[in-house]
């Protein structure tokens, strides 16, 4: 058996449950999204040293799986399917509120850089909010699994208090950003 099929040179896919469908559905394109967030976690993986946040990072990818299988059965009612379940919710929750506990809230905005680690977690962090649109666009045509959607907003926050994670560890100091050219009233007013 040959890798590729030609079946997909027509601009067609097949899609589990539902046939052949146009390759700019929108539920490729979420699948698209999330094979291009667990592909930025694998690269993420090639700069993590700490030992507990590759396992962490390695059920996320396991996860998106089980997210990707969700959005492929939506059109089937087959319980034993793999589903996005609260208990993935509850789970990534509770990391971040561990997280948050350990780093506290920023006052403003960070920019997304730092160590390599960081700046590949700050990655997987904007990747996880190009799949959330994605499926939210799915949403507006199908009825998503709502467990789904939430998963996937947490995701994105944890990637954020992960990114900052992987500063403090190393002393790197988080930056804001520079608003140039930005003329403050109050200063205004002083001259």
């Amino acid at each position: 058996m040959k890798i590729y099929t030609k079946v997909g040179d027509e601009g067609k896919t097949a899609f589990f449950g539902c046939g052949m469908i146009q390759k700019d559905d929108p539920r490729i394109e979420a699948h698209g999204a999330l094979d291009e967030l667990n592909s930025t976690i694998g690269l993420a993986l090639c700069f993590v040293e700490d030992e507990k946040l590759r396992d962490v990072l390695l059920e996320v990818q396991n996860d998106l799986f089980q997210v990707g299988a969700d959005l492929a059965s939506n059109a089937l009612n087959d319980a034993s399917l793999p589903r996005i379940q609260e208990e993935h919710v509850k789970t990534l929750e509770a990391a971040i509120d561990e997280l948050d506990q350990k780093l506290g809230m920023p006052e403003q905005f960070i920019l997304p850089r730092g160590t390599v680690a960081s700046s590949f977690l700050h990655l997987c962090r904007a990747m996880t909010r190009r799949a959330e649109r994605s499926l939210v666009k799915v949403k507006n045509t199908l009825s998503l699994n709502p467990v789904m959607l939430r998963y996937i907003n947490r995701l994105s926050d944890f990637f954020y208090v992960l990114a900052r994670q992987a500063n403090k560890e190393l002393d790197v100091k988080e930056q804001q950003p520079i608003y140039r050219y930005f003329k403050n009233n109050k200063e205004e007013e002083k001259k």
